[in-house]
């Protein structure tokens, strides 16, 4: 709207200008054919004919930047010109680019090859993150190696106690001998606060496995020692018979007997 107002603004002052132009120049001629000099000439007549060369020339120079502006150009680049200020008169050249409607069969293939890959190299990633978080929880070789104890039991005699240590906390194994095996299988199971046969708390008879660990307190039992020739806690005065079992004394359970095989005959594999 506004460069509208201005072109009708230009063409009115243009033809007023013009109209005074003529009218002075004919004046002059008139003046001259009747012999007058020009130096004669008022000085309003020539302030007149000095602003209708001003007024022309600036026209003239804000009609080039109105077409120039109108087309687009000016002191930035063509681009950031056409972004500002769109015009009808902007034509983009096509000839040298090709455009594809959406969906194009030919571009469908690549187009699922892209996403494939995509969606393959995020699950991988996932995949390596979660073995990695699985490797960070799992234990190291140092606890595992620890997690179990092998005990050669032929410098074991018969009757006597061995103390190894599993996990930090001691371990007993005791070769029992023919007497102990007959005496822990003749005790009343109805007698005792945690029933357990002696079966059940040994793999083989003659070696019993079990953790040196009180079940009062935590208190480490003293082994061959008690009322029943067992283990005897000193702390609080807990009684264990030959096979483990509590038979006297503040502890609830019987010892722990921890998991173990034998490997060989005289090889003891604990945890």
């Amino acid at each position: 709207m506004l460069r509208v107002a201005g072109r009708r603004l230009f063409s009115v002052s243009q033809r007023s200008s013009t109209n005074a132009t003529t009218s002075f120049v004919l004046s002059r001629d008139h003046s001259l054919s009747h012999g007058h000099d020009s130096r004669s000439l008022p000085s309003s007549d020539l302030s007149r004919f000095a602003s209708y060369h001003r007024s022309l020339l600036r026209g003239f120079s804000s009609q080039v930047l109105t077409q120039g502006n109108e087309v687009g150009f000016g002191s930035e680049p063509a681009t950031v010109e056409a972004v500002k200020t769109p015009n009808s008169k902007i034509v983009y050249d096509d000839h040298n680019h090709e455009r594809y409607p959406p969906g194009d069969p030919s571009k469908r293939a690549f187009a699922y090859f892209v996403l494939s890959g995509g969606r393959f190299v995020y699950a991988s990633v996932l995949r390596l993150l979660v073995l990695k978080l699985i490797v960070s929880m799992s234990a190291s070789k140092d606890v595992l190696a620890l997690a179990s104890l092998e005990v050669d039991l032929g410098s074991i005699e018969p009757g006597t106690t061995v103390t190894v240590k599993w996990r930090g906390k001691p371990v007993f194994i005791r070769r029992r001998t023919e007497d102990d095996i007959k005496l822990a299988n003749s005790v009343d199971l109805g007698s005792l606060r945690d029933p357990q046969e002696d079966s059940v708390r040994v793999k083989n008879p003659e070696w019993l496995v079990v953790v040196g660990v009180c079940t009062h307190l935590g208190c480490i039992p003293l082994p061959n020692a008690g009322d029943y020739g067992g283990w005897f806690c000193p702390c609080h005065g807990s009684h264990y018979d030959i096979s483990g079992r509590i038979r006297k004394g503040p502890a609830p359970y019987n010892l722990e007997v921890p998991t173990y095989s034998f490997l060989e005959e005289n090889k003891l594999l604990i945890g």
